[in-house]
């Protein structure tokens, strides 16, 4: 008979290797099954099979370790084993009321068919309530650390426990009450990769979500269209700035701007490094590399946190690229984490290297009060607060309203719950309605109104937080030099395409004297003395 084994196996502990020495060395009639009767499998146990889940994932909350660390650990344990020991990775699919089923034709797959796990031949060993997917198939349980299903009591720390309790503690490894659950193969990887550091910075992270995404609400088929769309705007923008060398590129999406620099002539002896925390979009960046889509070969792409670390070593970049981040990480984050990323990317310079940051801005005078004027004349002026089920369904309402009746629902739902909601007040004039509010919030609406594919995840990013001025200021606050090439700007496309005929700003409703409409966009080039 096989034991199956499933799990993340971010660590394996004392409990388990005690466990298993035991049903290695009991007779048949001695193992006994969740509910405390013999198992009627009585074949001696011939292998132990690990079957690893989210082996695709790494680096999130739910799966810090990637998958080949935990392959070590395992077979580092299995050396104590005395039967053949087996390690499949199983990658997370998205929801399978299934997986059960998903997991075995995998090591059936992945073995060549020499593993073909059944009730007949097999018993799980399983302590949550993933045996249920098992039992379902007909599996017979062995409960390792559960105690009592009923009341889900254990005789011995989960696993999953201690690895929270490690990202807890700053001192674990001087923590018996943690070490001493640890196997000592276990102990010996953590210790040899720094893996509790890595855990504690990834599991205490406000920023990341659990899957390693700053938002949950993205549609990413639609976010990556985008971002290839605007990859050569972005890279003219930027491109008279690049120093040559190594070249860095946080938040680098799908890869677009790095494909477009590769393609530059002047940097055909750099060398291009990609980081990016969304899981999905680095799935995408190394897919686009294994496909040859990068004239250069030196590019390389890694899965990386740049609020909470450097992601380059010290002193060691010439050039560093940022492109419409800055703004989710003071969305996302806090002014702190800001203020930490800035710094970061400092100490990442050479003496004479570059950031060059490109994102939205904010407007000077923010606080100032503003008439803001919108049609409603372009669309429809039926309910703007219907609510839907899905987010593609609230992008076709959103996209046939009004421009007036979609300021409505962004006044609604803009960081609802959030610091920086915003307020306004209605006022009339010769038969016409204008909206009082700060020149911020009237910027906020007027950089984010067209973003519908996404409402829900833009709607809880601010882009105006800071006007260029004090952009400048935070970087010289860190040292930086500001480039004369910086500079805060409004995109032509957009005010011609979003903007005209749909909106108009007033600082005096009395006179209908005009307001200028705001900056869209910035180009801030740093640079390290």
């Amino acid at each position: 008979m096989y034991l199956l084994i499933p799990g993340r196996h971010h660590l394996l502990t004392r409990f388990q290797a005690e466990y298993l020495q035991e049903l290695l060395s009991a007779p048949p009639q001695e193992r006994l099954d969740v509910n405390g009767n013999p198992l009627q499998i009585e074949t001696p146990i011939e292998g132990i099979v690990f079957a690893v889940t989210s082996a695709n994932h790494s680096g999130t909350k739910r799966n810090p370790i990637p998958f080949h660390l935990r392959a070590i650990t395992i077979q580092e344990f299995a050396a104590s084993l005395s039967v053949p020991v087996y390690i499949f990775g199983i990658d997370d699919v998205g929801h399978l009321d299934d997986f059960a089923g998903y997991t075995l034709k995998t090591i059936r797959h992945q073995s060549e068919e020499r593993l073909d796990l059944t009730p007949q031949n097999t018993a799980i060993v399983c302590s949550t309530p993933v045996m249920d997917m098992y039992i379902e198939r007909g599996f017979q349980i062995l409960p390792a650390e559960l105690e009592d299903k009923d009341f889900q009591t254990f005789r011995a720390p989960l696993p999953w426990d201690l690895v929270e309790q490690i990202a807890n503690e700053t001192d674990w490894e001087k923590k018996l009450a943690i070490t001493e659950q640890l196997n000592p193969s276990t102990l010996k990887i953590w210790q040899t990769y720094a893996l509790g550091e890595k855990v504690a910075t990834i599991l205490n992270d406000p920023i990341i979500g659990n899957d390693g995404d700053i938002t949950e609400s993205r549609d990413y088929s639609s976010y990556v269209r985008q971002m290839d769309e605007i990859a050569e705007i972005k890279f003219k923008d930027t491109a008279p700035f690049i120093r040559p060398g190594r070249v860095g590129d946080i938040g680098c999406a799908v890869g677009s701007w790095i494909r477009q620099a590769c393609q530059d002539e002047r940097n055909r002896e750099s060398d291009f490094y990609g980081i990016e925390l969304a899981r999905k979009l680095f799935d995408i960046c190394q897919q686009r590399k294994h496909n040859g889509e990068f004239v250069n070969p030196s590019v390389f792409f890694a899965k990386k946190n740049a609020v909470s670390d450097l992601v380059f070593r010290h002193n060691s970049m010439d050039t560093i690229h940022t492109s419409s981040l800055t703004h989710e990480i003071e969305s996302y984050g806090s002014r702190q984490d800001l203020l930490a990323f800035i710094k970061n990317r400092y100490a990442e310079l050479k003496s004479g290297g570059v950031w060059i940051n490109r994102d939205v801005v904010g407007p000077e005078n923010g606080d100032q009060e503003v008439y803001l004027w919108l049609t409603d004349s372009d669309g429809s002026n039926g309910d703007p607060y219907q609510n839907f089920s899905t987010s593609k369904e609230l992008s076709a309402h959103l996209d046939q309203l009004s421009t007036r009746a979609r300021f409505l629902r962004f006044a609604q739902d803009f960081r609802k719950g959030q610091s920086g909601a915003i307020s306004y007040a209605s006022e009339e004039r010769d038969g016409e309605t204008y909206f009082r509010l700060s020149y911020r919030d009237a910027a906020e609406f007027l950089l984010t109104k067209d973003y519908t594919d996404n409402w829900e995840s833009e709607m809880r990013e601010t882009f105006c937080f800071w006007d260029f001025p004090t952009w400048k200021t935070a970087l010289e606050e860190a040292d930086f030099r500001i480039s004369p090439s910086s500079h805060a700007y409004t995109n032509p496309w957009i005010a011609q395409n979003r903007w005209q005929d749909k909106v108009s700003l007033y600082s005096n409703l009395d006179t209908l004297t005009q307001h200028p409409l705001p900056p869209t966009n910035m180009l801030l080039v740093a640079e390290r003395i």
